[in-house]
């Protein structure tokens, strides 16, 4: 070996400088991914936008538009040009009975219009963002934890565990989806849920949250159980099998920092099913409950009034659609960066 390499190796300074290199792990790596992809950070910044502004919605109620969006308002008149314009207007088409609501205004009050009961579209719409996305956020986690718990159980403990979580499973998982959300929410709104001293009412949040919550355990479960199955012949797991470590130590260790990457790329895509799923029940009316309002809601309510005032119906779908497209960009940008075989660029 040279004099130069003796020098380099004895060189006090050199542990220092290496200890104070940062390290490189993987999430550090899954982060510059992400930090890379135009189509991820737009999806970001356009989920951000919708997540504020739906929290925004008393604010906007109070103090922009200064309206109720939960009372009826057919009576009610508001400036528009420095002229008092009712919010019902006379109709004009067919032998002019009746009232239609206001279109948008494009102004503080009223800005997307009004529904069949003089209501601002655009309050109610704020609104029905933070039900639509609590109930969204709240039946993943609901979902992802039990999902979590079954197919962890299933496919490291195997045997009679196995079977029997396999088979309650399949049982949930013959329903079609859609089928067996509807009649959980007929049965349940109908009568409600009395579970003890607990008592959840037809009208409570709650009931499409526990709903949506469970009904797509079985399609998460399942892949939870089988990279399970995979990691527990895997080389270092059999190895700590052999050097004798408890079962407890490999669960924790080994088995859940690998299942939870699946579980994290689960979180956006199951949100955006899951409010697919809310809007579907609350258009049928078996979901979120009046007074409260959901996007679906909201849709439903415009249904009456696609050709006269179709904004009323427009704006809830195109908020779906931008939520929903924005949790599944994040959703493959995630799986892709949290993917080891990926190379950066």
């Amino acid at each position: 070996m040279t004099d130069a390499s003796n020098t380099v190796l004895n060189d006090p300074a050199l542990p220092t400088a290496v200890a104070a290199r940062p390290a490189s792990g993987p999430w550090q790596r899954s982060w510059r991914i992400l930090k890379r992809d135009r189509a991820t950070l737009l999806a970001a910044a356009v989920l951000i936008l919708i997540i504020l502004s739906s929290l925004a919605a008393p604010f906007y109620a109070r103090y922009v538009s200064g309206t109720d969006p939960f009372r009826s308002n057919l009576s009610a008149r508001i400036t528009i040009d420095g002229k008092r314009t009712k919010v019902m207007q006379a109709s004009t088409e067919g032998l002019g009975l009746g009232v239609t609501p206001i279109g948008p205004t494009w102004s503080a009050q009223y800005m997307l219009g009004a529904d069949t009961q003089g209501r601002d579209v655009a309050a109610r719409l704020l609104y029905g963002g933070r039900n639509s996305l609590l109930i969204a956020a709240s039946s993943t986690a609901i979902c992802l934890f039990f999902a979590a718990v079954v197919g962890i159980s299933a496919g490291f403990f195997g045997g009679v565990v196995d079977k029997v979580l396999s088979r309650i499973l399949d049982i949930l998982w013959a329903f079609p989806v859609y089928l067996l959300a509807i009649s959980l929410s007929i049965v349940f709104i109908s009568q409600g849920i009395v579970i003890g001293p607990v008592e959840i009412t037809g009208d409570s949040l709650l009931l499409p949250i526990f709903i949506i919550g469970i009904i797509y355990v079985p399609y998460v479960a399942r892949p939870v159980r089988g990279r399970v199955l995979s990691l527990k012949e895997s080389e270092f797991v059999l190895a700590a099998r052999g050097l004798g470590i408890p079962a407890w130590r490999i669960l924790v260790y080994d088995i859940l920092p690998n299942v939870s990457t699946m579980l994290i790329v689960f979180v956006p895509l199951m949100m955006g099913l899951n409010i697919i799923t809310e809007s579907s029940l609350s258009f049928l009316s078996i979901g979120v409950q009046a007074p409260d309002a959901s996007w679906g809601t909201i849709i439903q309510d415009g249904q009456t009034l696609l050709y006269t005032r179709p904004a009323v119906a427009l704006a809830p779908g195109i908020a779906i659609v931008l939520t929903v497209l924005s949790l599944n960009v994040l959703g493959d940008s995630l799986r892709d960066a949290l993917d080891p075989r990926t190379k950066l660029v």
